[in-house]
């Protein structure tokens, strides 16, 4: 199964940010809390509103956890935030994959949580025709992957090949390695945050976050308590029991 639509599907029931975008006179503050996708979950033009809605706010922060999506739709969400007129930060709250790292990177400064989670991969998508669409397919996918590294490359001061060789095998870096490698600016001074994607459609996501979020536990209703036996309780039945013998 291509890997975008596997990881859509395997997400389709979390649960939703409710709330995208937040302002007051000098900030606004915009959640990118899901895939980035036009039909299942956050998208282009979604963002591009919640850009607007900023309006002429002299910072937006961008809180991200996601495990990123369509490519596409990414580099839309990208061009949108380089036209925002103020100064951009994006706050890895706790996952940035895929697509969802360039769309950090394209913010001025980048921070995040510690226990925060930076994975690149290969670039990836379905394909179905004869040979000669597969192979177009696959020019594509290059092409795109090329963009991607060079400026995996430039904002992080890595060369190019080095970018290549942690694209290539899906590589997740912690907070402090993303720090190192130069993709992030700065550890961001909040509390931990959780993981809730299912990352089944990775092949490499560490252990510690990789398993599909537990069901909330529901406990088992409490019995009704059988009703207390009281002396005015037996009085009255047998009073009964009384009066029913005496009318036979």
């Amino acid at each position: 199964m291509n890997k975008i639509l596997q990881l859509c599907l395997d997400n389709a029931k979390r649960e939703r940010q409710i709330i995208n975008m937040v302002r007051n006179e000098a900030e606004a503050t915009m959640y990118i809390y899901d895939v980035i996708d036009p039909y299942w979950g956050v998208s282009a033009n979604t963002v591009i509103a919640d850009i607007a809605a900023a309006g002429d706010a002299a910072t937006l922060h961008i809180r991200i956890n996601s495990p990123g999506g369509n490519v596409f739709e990414s580099r839309a969400i990208i061009e949108a935030i380089k036209r925002f007129a103020g100064k951009t930060i994006a706050h890895i709250d706790s996952l940035a994959a895929s697509a969802a790292t360039s769309v950090a990177l394209a913010c001025d400064e980048v921070e995040i949580s510690d226990g925060g989670f930076f994975m690149i991969h290969p670039a990836s998508g379905g394909a179905y025709g004869d040979k000669n669409d597969l192979r177009k397919r696959a020019d594509l996918l290059e092409k795109l992957e090329a963009t991607i590294a060079a400026e995996y490359a430039a904002e992080s001061g890595q060369e190019l090949d080095q970018i290549v060789a942690w694209m290539d095998a899906e590589t997740w870096f912690t907070a402090a390695e993303s720090i190192a490698a130069g993709f992030v600016d700065r550890l961001q001074s909040t509390a931990k945050v959780s993981n809730t994607y299912n990352l089944a459609a990775f092949a490499k996501a560490p252990a510690a976050i990789s398993a599909p979020p537990a069901a909330p536990a529901v406990a088992a209703p409490a019995p009704n308590p059988a009703p207390a036996v009281t002396a005015s309780c037996m009085k009255r039945a047998n009073a009964n029991r009384l009066a029913l013998l005496q009318a036979l």
